[in-house]
């Protein structure tokens, strides 16, 4: 508990902005007057619980929330005081809105400013946890403390009171040498805070004594043998060492590695050599009973999925298990519950579903208390930094320091505090080294079955193409609109939302947003696929798309011939999900796994050897957990991914969209770019993309099929693998380059945008040769036509492929 030497903050001015830094403070000082700001708005139930009326102890309650928290006040300084909320205890400031609402409270009472100004200087001695960018254990001698005591904890503690990490095993000496030494003449007080954080300390250290013992060769030690019923892969045994030695940790493998098996053997490792009794295991619905039957298979202890209604809960978690499986949606409902049985160990499955911290879910699970916790999910970050800090927070809360400073150090801001990037992405790799373990396929398991991917290009029906352009049109409005105002009112964000889904959703099929016409090549092409597929009599194919309507026309065509299937979605009870994975895993005759997203997480499907994607998800993560459901330990066959994109559509934006996700998620996990940059704003690169994409399809109504000389399904079956080997064609340029050529691509048609834009404002529209540095003419024919920059190196090697695969173009004869 943090008492004196606490530096005063920087006095500001009032309205402090909440989104961007005053250039006048610090970080710090900017943090802190927001919470002083906040306070001074609230209105809070303070009750003194202690023996003096400034320098005291008081319980503050928010009538709201009705959370109460236990704040100390011994001065006025940052660090002074203490808080027990979650806020004080990771911002590193030495504050917090509570803090600051009580001393607004005593500085308005009579004598109380003064007494604060003054200090506080007690009689007696204390032993606290100071709460800053590093956690400390301190000694504070009080006014009256005598020389024995000051001799016995100089011994202890450095010459500026702070207990060394190397004296976490002998402080408890301290304690047993205190009451002999300060007799009962002087008041030595060691606060239940600090001499918590300094038991934590030790038993992490005794407890991988011991695992050095246990297993002095590490994943080759005899120990291992007999641990489960099942031979580990020796990365899985180097996973659950690791797990085990850290107690609280995450685990990042790639999707089909095998993390529910690597947390079960660092669970059984943990209740051999640390005591652990009870674990606890939070996961989605679908996979409660999956979870079950893998902790049966792999060990002889029991296990309780919790479920039903309150009653039945209850019992669950009453009923005697060293395991208890409950899905997350309860978990806020059941804390007084989970707290009762007081589980030694907590594993989090599909842990992104705590990565945003303001939902009820992320925000209960982060009140729970153990002793050991296991974090699973190979997707710890997805879209933004916030979600990896989120995630990280219940393993370790002071591992990445505050959110406000985590991404001040590592996002890129421009100059009104948007986003346009990100950097020092290696430096989260090391901070996180020691509680963070991801490996990738290709890095423990080169026995796994290649993935060969191919991306099927389909073209718009003329129905389907008014559907997307009348959807394109009200985008343009609110694109419009947003260049105009510079921020989009919810109207408009909600309207742009279901704008652009119902050209995600024309993409697919206009029995999507009509219910009754089926326009669209998919169904067509996907018929042809998988007549070829399932010639194969034991091949099995896992089809996803975010759509039931989109099922629903899948269905019709599998019934139509005689193949049968089962449906996943996320309206099936947890028994019914149980029973359809079943019949697909143990039925011969069920060739087909139709599924939404909802069956992307967790499941085990690698009975299965093709994936079809019928539509893009915008997040590269969930494509590669719908990937992952058949690609994974235990494939012994290749894996076909295919991916249907409609072209000339908001399907291919999505392409470039996907590729960006990806270097982010590298940058951090596996090595990649230490920057990555969006060229703009969230919403500027956003509504930017969307405008290019809306211009560059101002289009007459597509031909017929037949005219564009599409190639089918079956045409496009020599597609290159992205697996082990060398690839072929498009795939082989890289995503790099690829990225680059859209952007090449992407600037060019906002070029052309731009131009036509400023002919509308002028009311006489450019010509082709009014279009500057663009236009040429072939001086032997008269002929117009579009001169463009090429770009160099990989982009290049890209574009040649590209026109090779359209048209056999050679582009080496010539650069227009």
């Amino acid at each position: 508990m943090a008492r004196t030497g606490g530096r005063k903050p920087r006095p500001v001015a009032a309205g402090v902005s909440r989104t961007r830094k005053p250039e006048e403070l610090s970080l710090e000082d900017w943090q802190v007057a927001l919470r002083r700001q906040y306070a001074a708005g609230l209105s809070l139930q303070v009750r003194n619980t202690g023996t003096e009326p400034v320098f005291s102890e008081f319980a503050v309650t928010n009538p709201q929330t009705r959370g109460t928290y236990r704040v100390a006040i011994r001065g006025q300084g940052l660090g002074d005081n203490y808080c027990s909320c979650p806020d004080f205890a990771v911002n590193t400031l030495g504050t917090c809105k509570h803090v600051e609402y009580v001393l607004g409270r005593l500085r308005r009472r009579r004598g109380g400013a003064a007494a604060l100004a003054a200090g506080f200087h007690p009689p007696y001695s204390e032993v606290y946890l100071r709460y800053g960018a590093r956690q400390e254990v301190v000694f504070r001698a009080g006014a009256e403390c005598p020389a024995p005591v000051r001799r016995l904890a100089a011994r202890h503690f450095d010459a500026g009171g702070v207990l060394a990490s190397t004296g976490y095993g002998r402080f408890h000496r301290f304690l047993e040498q205190l009451p002999r030494v300060a007799g009962d003449k002087h008041e030595v007080r060691c606060y239940d805070d600090a001499l918590a954080f300094v038991s934590a300390a030790r038993d992490r250290h005794e407890l991988q004594q011991r695992l050095e013992t246990a297993y002095p060769e590490g994943a080759t030690a005899a120990a291992f043998s007999g641990l489960l019923k099942v031979a580990l892969y020796p990365y899985q045994r180097d996973g659950a060492l690791f797990a085990a030695k850290a107690g609280r940790c995450l685990l990042a493998d790639d999707m089909g590695l095998g993390k529910t098996v690597q947390a079960i053997a660092a669970a059984e490792i943990l209740a051999r050599h640390g005591g652990l009794e009870h674990v606890l295991v939070i996961c989605p619905t679908s996979l409660k009973h999956q979870w079950q039957q893998e902790i049966s298979r792999f060990t002889s202890r029991s296990a309780v999925v919790v479920e039903g209604l309150a009653p039945s809960r209850q019992r669950g978690y009453r009923t005697p298990a060293f395991w208890h499986i409950v899905n997350y949606d309860v978990v806020h409902r059941d804390l007084p519950l989970i707290r009762e049985s007081s589980p030694g160990m907590i594993i989090l499955d599909e842990a992104q579903r705590i990565k945003n911290w303001k939902t009820r879910a992320a925000q209960a699970i982060k009140q729970l208390d153990s002793d050991y916790a296991l974090v699973l999910t190979g997707t710890p970050l997805e879209n933004r930094l916030e979600e990896l800090h989120s995630i990280v927070q219940f393993v370790d809360q002071h591992r990445l320091g505050p959110l406000f400073r985590f991404l001040a150090t590592h996002q890129q801001v421009d100059e009104n505090g948007r986003v346009v990037g990100y950097h020092r992405l290696d430096e989260i790799a090391r901070t996180l080294a020691a509680v963070l373990l991801r490996r990738t396929k290709a890095a423990v398991l080169p026995e796994l079955p290649e993935r060969l991917e191919k991306r099927f290009f389909v073209p718009l029906t003329e129905q389907q193409h008014e559907h997307h352009e009348e959807n394109r049109e009200i985008v343009a409005k609110i694109v419009a609109k947003w260049r105009r105002c510079g921020y989009l009112s919810e109207i408009d964000q909600k309207r742009l939302t279901a704008a652009l889904q119902k050209m995600r959703m024309a993409c697919d099929s206009t029995y999507l947003l009509d219910g009754h016409t089926d326009h669209g090549p998919k169904m067509a092409e996907l018929t042809v696929l998988l007549t070829e597929l399932l010639e194969d009599p034991g091949a099995k194919v896992v089809i996803f798309s975010q759509w039931l309507r989109m099922h629903e026309l899948v269905s019709r065509r599998a019934r139509a011939h005689g193949w049968e299937y089962v449906l996943f979605h996320g309206g099936l009870s947890s028994p019914q999900r149980r029973d359809v994975v079943a019949r697909f895993r143990q039925d011969p005759a069920c060739r087909l796994f139709l599924a939404t997203d909802a069956g992307g997480v967790g499941l085990n499907l690698q009975h299965a050897s093709v994936v079809v994607s019928l539509d893009l998800p915008w997040n590269p993560a969930v494509l590669e957990q719908r990937i992952g459901r058949v690609h994974r330990l235990g494939q012994h066959r290749p894996v076909q991914v295919i991916h249907f994109i409609t072209e000339q559509s908001i399907e291919e934006g999505i392409l470039a969209l996907l590729a960006f996700k990806r270097s982010v998620f590298a940058g951090v996990l596996d090595g990649g770019a230490h920057e990555v940059f969006l060229g703009g704003t969230r919403l500027k690169q956003f509504m930017e993309s969307v405008e290019r994409a809306a211009a560059g399809s101002q289009t007459a109504a597509p031909e017929p099929a037949a005219a564009h000389g599409e190639p089918t399904a079956a045409a496009l079956a020599g597609s290159a693998p992205t697996g082990p080997g060398p690839a072929k064609g498009l795939a082989a340029t890289g995503p790099q380059a690829l990225a680059q050529l859209l952007a090449a691509g992407a600037a060019l048609l906002g070029k052309l945008a731009e131009v036509v834009r400023e002919g509308d404002v002028g009311q006489t529209k450019p010509s082709a040769d009014g279009i500057p540095g663009l236009v040429g003419r072939d001086q032997t024919t008269g002929q117009a036509y579009l001169r463009l920059p090429l770009p160099q190196g990989p982009a290049l090697e890209a574009l040649s492929t590209l026109l090779q695969a359209l048209g056999g173009v050679d582009t080496a004869a010539g650069s227009r």
